[in-house]
């Protein structure tokens, strides 16, 4: 395991000083210690705990059935590793839209039990009271609009946004709002890049984009996804940088062989003692 450089924390304050000097934002999600430990010894200025770990981790379909219990349990893991970069943790669907009682009950679970140091929530201008509330009480949150993943089938799909221009007054407003409600940040999701240009000119906070083109101040990434953990899907915007799922295959199969074939454990990986 490689040694951790020390650099100075991020947080919550960091995110807007950065777009402020024009310096990007690099941020993976991850689910596990080690995995977690490995990126912020990279120097990840954020590492997300997102709800994709539904899709990712547990090989469901859509992020939808993530439970609290399952995310404040793989964000405890992230937050024991990380030292450095700020820990995000996605609230799952229904941890806070009911009402904003529940979701301050539940975003404060996240940094109480789970050790997160800030929270994001998916919704524009609909979900602004209850990003105001919870930051008033000292919970930091991130926006995220544009392809929401919660509202995945009232979308019809992963589709890209910006593209009816009627809908892009919604998308800016939203923005400007989170914005001026606290928000230290905002994933803009499978926008079109002239949409997440305007948007991250207008607003104070950070954009972090996600297949939104590089207009934003920062970009995030699924971990599984650019290490090629799995052949399932591949989408358009994400940037293979290894191989890991072939990896695991070509290491799977030589141990199995080496055991079928009496190769494995030699004598010098035995106690004959």
């Amino acid at each position: 395991m490689s040694t951790i450089i020390e650099r100075k924390k991020i947080t919550t304050r960091t995110f807007p000083r950065r777009k402020q000097k024009g310096e990007k934002l690099a941020i993976l999600t991850a689910y596990d210690y080690y995995t977690a430990r490995i990126l912020d010894t990279c120097g990840m200025d954020g590492v997300m705990v997102g709800d994709s770990l539904n899709m990712v981790v547990y090989g469901h379909k859509t992020t939808l059935s993530a439970e609290m219990d399952k995310m404040l349990f793989h964000t405890r893991a992230v937050a024991d590793a990380v030292r450095q970069a700020l820990v995000i943790a996605d609230m799952p669907f229904l941890s806070y839209q009911p009402s904003v009682e529940t979701a301050i009950f539940n975003a404060g679970r996240f940094l109480k039990e789970a050790g997160a140091e800030a929270v994001k929530l998916e919704g524009g201008i609909e979900i602004v009271p209850t990003v105001k509330r919870l930051i008033e009480l000292g919970i930091p949150v991130m926006g995220h609009i544009g392809m929401t993943p919660q509202s995945i089938h009232r979308l019809g799909g992963p589709r890209v946004q910006g593209r009816e221009t009627e809908r892009n007054s919604y998308f800016i407003e939203s923005a400007e709002a989170l914005d001026e409600a606290g928000c230290f940040g905002c994933v803009l999701e499978l926008m079109t890049a002239p949409l997440a240009k305007e948007i991250t000119e207008r607003v104070t906070m950070a954009t972090i984009g996600i297949g939104s083109g590089r207009f934003c101040d920062g970009q995030v990434l699924v971990i599984n996804d650019i290490i090629g953990l799995y052949e399932d899907t591949h989408p358009r915007f994400v940037r293979r940088y290894a191989n890991v799922g072939a990896e695991i295959e070509k290491a799977a199969r030589g141990f199995a062989d080496d055991v079928r074939s009496g190769k494995y454990p030699s004598d010098e990986e035995s106690f004959l003692e």
